[in-house]
């Protein structure tokens, strides 16, 4: 393993430019360095190496076969270290892999539709989208965004609000003909509530009772689901009621296939939606950045 007090791509810098321009002298002109010093730093490189790189004359620099190679390696690595700083450098064109978790609804609803103008405005970027309703660790998948809906935890994370999603329970008309609409929050205790098979910051149905107050209707069915998407399925099926977000099932409300229960009792039932990512007083790279300000200018959830 190399010591971290060498300097090897200062080093290589060096020999490189003394290599191009021919000399010693003409190396530490253009690296604003002594003559002296340019001349010590390749005895130092090659001794290290355990090989002569150059042969001196008071005239010129000749490269030895060693050194040929050195030299053709020493070219690509200083070339390749650069595009990796441009890539990385907060100014730089927007470009390589953007790493993108979001739940399903969102990601079918909001951001699939959208990637193809983000595509064009940003073409050297290629996007990675992960579609689970799942919480990630940001940072053990390799996430750069994730767009998340519920209340924020996780203090190590920076947050960029899109808006709040209204929350709405619903049944399908073949289910409510066969169990009976319920009609208050307490009825509801009597049908089939279907939920996520995973935890979630709220578990439960947010209501407000006349008699008991702002209450939590727990999921008590005989179905769970992975995803909003697929909740929505066994809804439209007739296999329960489900609370989810108005924007996913809007279209099937308008269209009759399903019916939002007990709206007056769920008062500003919305759940905050927020594209959430790592680097707190850090910059961001470019593609980040580029993303992020995409979807604050294009998604507005309601």
């Amino acid at each position: 393993m190399a010591r971290l007090d060498v300097n090897r791509s200062g080093e290589l810098e060096v020999f490189v430019r003394a290599v191009e321009l021919g000399g010693f002298s003409a190396a530490a002109r253009a690296l604003g360095m002594a003559p002296s010093a340019v001349s010590k730093l390749v005895a130092r490189l090659e001794t290290r190496l355990g090989a002569r790189l150059l042969n001196r004359s008071t005239r010129n620099l000749q490269l030895t076969p060693e050194g040929c190679v050195f030299y053709e390696r020493g070219v690509r690595v200083l070339a390749e270290l650069d595009e990796t700083e441009r890539s990385a450098a907060v100014g730089a064109t927007p470009r390589g892999r953007l790493r993108v978790h979001a739940n399903v609804p969102l990601g079918r609803h909001y951001l699939v539709p959208l990637l193809p103008a983000f595509l064009d405005a940003h073409p050297d970027i290629t996007v990675d989208l992960v579609l689970t309703d799942q919480v990630v660790d940001l940072l053990e998948q390799r996430t750069d965004v994730a767009i998340r809906s519920g209340p924020l935890k996780d203090s190590q994370m920076v947050a960029r609000k899109l808006g709040d999603a209204a929350m709405v329970i619903v049944g399908a008309p073949a289910y409510l003909e066969r169990r009976g609409t319920p009609r208050t929050p307490a009825e509801l205790r009597a049908h089939n509530r279907l939920g996520f098979g995973f935890a979630r910051a709220v578990n439960g149905w947010p209501l407000v009772d006349p008699l008991d107050g702002r209450i939590e209707v727990p999921v008590d069915g005989n179905a769970l689901a992975s995803d909003g998407d697929t909740l929505r399925q066994l809804t439209l099926a007739g296999v329960g009621l489900a609370r989810l977000a108005a924007f996913q099932v809007r279209d099937d409300v308008r269209a009759g296939r399903l019916t939002v229960l007990l709206d007056e009792f769920a008062p500003g039932d919305t759940e905050p939606v927020n594209a959430v990512y790592l680097g707190r007083g850090g910059p961001l790279p470019a593609r980040v950045r580029a993303w992020l300000d995409f979807l604050a200018q294009h998604v507005r959830i309601e």
